[in-house]
């Protein structure tokens, strides 16, 4: 039987333009799934998180094997890479394992941040992208306009000739179908995704670590895993050679140190959704490995006689760090059984070996760690994580990393696309203007909406999108991404509400928050448990106010000529894990638990608060 074609291509594209449904539709039409199998829609987002965000996080491999008219059996690897910025190191270190890439773009947004981002790095590891417009039959769909900003965005990345003359499809994915050209978009004939797959198998170069299946066995790991019965799993392209089951190998780190040595007890291949144990592979397949403890991502697994290992390209580096320490409020214990600094250190730790965008780092408090990521998001989900693991944890808020050359302080400064009402622009321009956000471009976007494009600092940016969204009446959409380092833009104004503080421990009674609720809007209802420091909702006016949430209603032995007023309260304001972290002052902290996510000051008692806050000033 004669051996597969084989192609490796990654799905690359702004948040929400349709890459997963996409190939949900490329597996149902390639085979992965019999004609009487259910599956679920997004199949690829197979993480909780990201089926309740909607969003991919994680890059993860599929594969399909195809057989069109007239064209040879084709092995398909495919791998789906998240949309957001915040998770632009899994797109970065996955693009090392294809040989082409489909670029897909939403005809009606066009050109976002992070189709330049994904489309910078593909070219950078010389890929040829092949353009899909896709959700073209939606009625304020533009082909012709996001075509023409593509091709421009090719340009403006300094694409090659080769590069720039990329091939064109027009394209639903939710429909499942891809064309060549409008006019056949706008045809009722039976639509499929043949031509995609005829284009990837014309368009994509074979794997060019085939040419080397004769050489010493090398893979890089580019994600790692773990299963509960074959351990640590590490998952990379082969770079050239042939394995097998039971052959002994070694690893070696970027320097060349070599870090182990041991046996392959398992090799798995990706067919479909699923990962299927194989005897043996060869150089330019996409391979899940077993049988070693110390690698991680990055290093090179290779054959005993392997001297050098495969050069990988290095990270962006992150740009937003947190303190994350050990819960120690009064209500600690509660809820979580994972609550040791050394137990929170170890998965901080675990974390950062396979996440390769994170950093970990020990501060002088030996029960506090350093985190820093990519954005609020990306830390966020990994504190969620924690959280429904059974962690409990303090958090601060989200502090920007800084450079200092030459005695200059430089800033992470982010490239910022708004589309937005015409109507609720000047609200927009006022408060970004605010967080020394300079506007670069202001253009209308069709269906009265102007699109703003700023360049501003990250600090700046913390906590700003909850207030874009009440400003915008929930109707404007915000994207992000890095732009470069440049000069501290000074002193940027922070939230300009207090909190209001519970000064007792108890349980918080509907009449005391009743006759709280002139001061400000509360962030807990009646008969929850409150302590001394915690903070119960956000002040009217600037400043802290310490509170009594515990009051209850004297009563006496007088009856009442009437009845007592029915007390009714607003409904307090859930603040989200993220919404949180934006939310507290620098003097503050969230309280993350698997049952509750509260707020607190850092001190909890008053006077310690106010000895804390001289020291600060003097």
């Amino acid at each position: 039987m004669p051996t597969p074609l084989l192609r490796n291509i990654a799905i690359i594209a702004h948040v929400d333009h349709g890459k997963t449904t996409l190939v949900d539709q490329m597996l149902v039409q390639g085979g992965a799934f019999r004609e009487n199998e259910s599956h679920a829609e997004r199949a690829m987002d197979s993480n909780p998180q990201e089926r309740e965000r909607g969003i991919t996080i994680l890059a993860k491999p599929t594969s399909i094997l195809w057989t069109g008219e007239g064209h040879p059996e084709t092995r398909i690897n495919i791998v789906d890479t998240p949309g957001h910025a915040d998770f632009g190191g899994e797109v970065e270190r996955i693009l090392s394992m294809v040989d082409g890439c489909v670029l897909l773009v939403d005809a009606s947004e066009g050109v976002m941040p992070q189709t330049k981002f994904v489309l910078s790095k593909a070219l950078a590891r010389g890929l040829r992208p092949m353009v899909v417009l896709n959700k073209v039959d939606r009625p304020s769909a533009e082909p012709a306009q996001a075509l023409n900003d593509i091709f421009e965005l090719f340009l403006a990345l300094g694409a090659s000739d080769d590069q720039a003359d990329f091939p064109i499809l027009y394209a639903s994915g939710k429909e499942g179908w891809a064309v060549a050209s409008m006019d056949e978009a706008r045809g009722a004939a039976n639509k499929n995704l043949q031509p995609l797959f005829e284009l990837i198998v014309r368009h994509v170069p074979e794997p060019e670590p085939l040419k080397r299946r004769d050489e010493a066995f090398a893979l890089l790991a580019t994600i790692l895993d773990s299963d509960p019965f074959l351990g640590r799993v590490l998952t990379g392209r082969i770079e050239s050679g042939r394995v097998k089951v039971g052959d002994p190998v070694k690893a070696l780190a970027r320097d060349g140190r070599e870090i182990e040595r041991g046996r392959l007890t398992k090799l798995l291949a990706y067919r479909g959704l699923k990962r299927v144990p194989v005897d043996s592979a060869e150089a330019g397949d996409i391979v899940a490995i077993a049988g070693l403890v110390e690698p991680t991502v990055a290093d090179t697994i290779g054959a005993m006689d392997l001297a050098t290992p495969i050069p990988s390209t290095p990270i962006d580096p992150p740009t937003l760090a947190i303190t994350v320490s050990i819960n120690d409020s009064p209500l600690a214990g509660r809820a979580g059984d994972k609550v040791q600094s050394r137990v929170i250190r170890a998965r901080l730790l675990q974390e950062a070996e396979s996440n390769v965008a994170i950093r970990v780092r020990e501060t002088e408090n030996r029960d506090a760690f350093e985190v820093a990521g990519r954005g609020e998001l990306q830390l966020g989900v990994l504190i969620e994580t924690m959280r429904r693991e059974g962690f409990e944890v303090s958090i601060s808020r989200p502090k920007v990393l800084t450079r200092t050359e030459n005695g200059q302080v430089f800033e992470p400064i982010e490239e910022v696309v708004i589309d937005v009402d015409d109507e609720y622009t000047g609200v927009v321009i006022e408060k970004m203007s605010l967080r020394k956000a300079e506007l670069q471009d202001m253009r209308p976007s069709g269906g009265g909406k102007t699109r703003l494009l700023f360049h501003a600092p990250s600090r700046g940016l913390v906590g700003y999108h909850g207030e874009f969204l009440t400003d915008t009446r929930g109707s404007g959409v915000m994207n992000r991404l890095f732009h470069e380092w440049s000069n501290w833009r000074g002193d940027i104004p922070g939230r300009l509400r207090g909190a209001l503080i519970s000064n007792d421990k108890g349980q918080s009674t509907a009449y005391a928050l009743w006759n709280l609720e002139e001061r400000g809007q509360m962030f807990i209802a009646d008969g929850e448990d409150v302590y001394e420091g915690m903070i119960i909702g956000e002040n009217a006016r600037g400043e802290d106010l310490d509170v009594n949430p515990l009051k209850g209603k004297k009563l006496t032995n007088v009856r009442a000529s009437g009845k007592d007023e029915t007390i009714r309260l607003t409904p307090p304001r859930r603040l989200t894990l993220e919404q949180a972290m934006a939310w507290i002052d620098e003097d503050e902290l969230v309280e993350v638990t698997p049952a509750a996510i509260r707020l607190r000051k850092a001190y909890l008692d008053p006077n310690e608060r106010k000895r804390a806050a001289r020291a600060s000033v003097g």
